[in-house]
């Protein structure tokens, strides 16, 4: 085998680096890098967040210290309550009402016995089911429009206390839904 003479790239150095990027990272490179990725975390959740604001109108991003001094809340009149509607036949036939009673106490078949309760006294009972949560705790007529209050305020009367009446769109399928809860169980 043939023997070349040395030069000067037979001997290399023993450095910590090898090969293209053998220079020593210069000071506070790591901050750098840092500080770039934190910006960019910055920029991509401001982004995010106007972008929800955008797109979902339900969603407010409040902070306190700017939103300035905080006035005492205005003192309002109690909103007036209609009248509880007690007699089934004065009701308007074109409201189209029925009531639907659900169980939502521990105690098994209270819809069926308040539900006749309601139709003994002439009122329109359309649908009689147990709830899906059995651990409802306050019995609440619910009713899903301002016409609709002094029925759902009669229908609580007509059962009798205790028990609440609350505007709500969560059941849609009856213009009143009374919500048996667990302190029909006493």
């Amino acid at each position: 085998m043939a023997k070349f003479p040395r030069d000067e790239f037979d001997d290399i150095p023993t450095l910590p680096r090898v090969g293209a990027h053998r220079a020593p990272a210069r000071k506070g490179r790591g901050w750098i890098r840092f500080a770039w990725a934190a910006l960019a975390t910055g920029v991509l959740v401001l982004v995010g967040v106007i972008g929800l604001a955008l797109v979902n109108d339900s969603f407010r991003f409040d902070l306190p210290s700017l939103a300035g001094e905080s006035s005492p809340p205005p003192t309002e009149a109690p909103p007036a309550t209609a009248e509880p509607v007690t007699d089934p036949s004065a009701i308007d036939p074109a409201l189209g009402l029925t009531i639907t009673v659900l169980n939502a106490s521990p105690v098994d078949e209270l819809d069926e016995q308040i539900g006749d309760t309601l139709e003994e006294q002439g009122w329109p009972v359309g649908a009689r089911n147990t709830a899906a949560d059995r651990d409802f705790p306050d019995t609440i007529v619910f009713y899903n429009g301002e016409q609709f209050e002094g029925i759902a305020r009669g229908i609580l009367a007509a059962i009798g206390e205790p028990g609440d009446v609350q505007l709500s769109d969560a059941y849609p399928g009856a213009p009143v839904t009374v919500v048996l809860g667990a302190d029909r169980a006493e």
